[in-house]
C-alpha cells in the first residue's frame, strides 16, 4: 500500500513513537519522500494573504496537487486511526492551506470539538527562526513550558488527537510560513460548514482586507 504513494512516505507513520502527555501526538520528520520534497515545495500555491484557505480557493498543481490527493486517501486515514486507537472510517477529511503568519498569529488554543484529529504538514525549507515553532503545551497560559516544539521545516508533520487539553501555540512570526492542515471531522455537515466559512473568509480577504493582515489565526 505505501508504495502507491508518490509524495507521502508512510513508513515513519507506522514506526514513530506515539506520545501521550500532555495529549496524544506524534511528530514525523520525513513524511514527504525526499525525492518529491523539492517539487512539492516549489509547486506550493501562491497565497498573497494570511489566514487559512480552503482547497476551493487555491490553485493546486503539480506535485502539490498530488500531495493533496494523497492526504485525502482512505489508506492514510486508516493508518492514523490505527495509531491513535480511533475508528475514523466514516470521518471525512477537511484540508486548509496557509502561506503567511503575522504578529496576530500563534495564540494558545485548543481545536474545536468537531475535529477529531489534526495533522499539520509544514513546507518551509531551511527554517531558521525560533519564532513560529509550534509548541505543545501543558496549559492555556504558559507558552514557555512545553512538551515538544515543532519547527515548521519542509516535510515535518505533527499529528495529534483533539482533546479538551490539546493546548498549542507559537511565538509570533512575521513572514512566509507554509502549512497544510488536515482534519478528520465528526461529519460531512461539519466539513461543509467549515469549508463554507473558510471560503467566505477567503472571499473577504481577496476583495476587502489588506495583504497579510486579516483576522487572527493560530497555526
Amino acid at each position: 500500500m505505501p508504495d502507491s504513494f508518490t509524495t507521502l512516505n508512510l513508513d515513519p507513520l507506522k514506526s514513530v513513537s506515539l506520545k501521550n502527555e500532555p495529549f496524544p501526538y506524534m511528530i514525523i520528520d520525513d513524511i514527504i519522500r525526499p525525492e518529491a520534497r523539492g517539487e512539492v515545495v516549489n509547486s506550493f500555491p501562491s497565497l498573497a494573504k494570511r489566514g487559512s484557505f480552503p482547497l476551493s480557493s487555491v490553485t493546486c498543481k503539480g506535485s502539490f496537487a498530488t500531495l493533496i490527493d494523497e492526504l485525502q486517501r482512505p489508506e492514510l486515514r486508516e493508518m492514523i486511526g490505527a495509531r491513535f486507537g480511533m475508528d475514523l472510517q466514516d470521518r471525512p477529511p477537511m484540508i486548509t492551506v496557509r502561506g503567511y503568519t503575522t504578529m496576530r498569529d500563534g495564540h494558545i488554543h485548543v481545536d474545536s470539538t468537531s475535529k477529531l484529529i489534526t495533522l499539520l504538514l509544514y513546507l518551509n525549507p531551511n527554517w531558521q527562526s525560533k519564532q513560529g515553532c509550534l509548541r505543545l503545551l501543558y496549559n492555556n497560559h504558559d507558552l514557555n513550558t512545553y512538551a515538544a516544539e515543532v519547527p515548521p521545516e519542509a516535510g515535518r508533520c505533527l499529528i495529534f488527537k483533539v482533546t479538551p487539553n490539546c493546548w498549542h501555540g507559537h511565538e509570533p512570526f512575521v513572514g512566509e510560513r507554509r502549512t497544510i492542515q488536515l482534519n478528520y471531522v465528526t461529519s460531512d455537515g461539519v466539513a461543509e460548514r467549515q469549508i463554507k466559512r473558510h471560503r467566505f473568509s477567503a472571499f473577504l480577504k481577496k476583495f476587502l482586507l489588506p495583504k497579510k493582515d486579516e483576522a487572527p489565526s493560530t497555526r
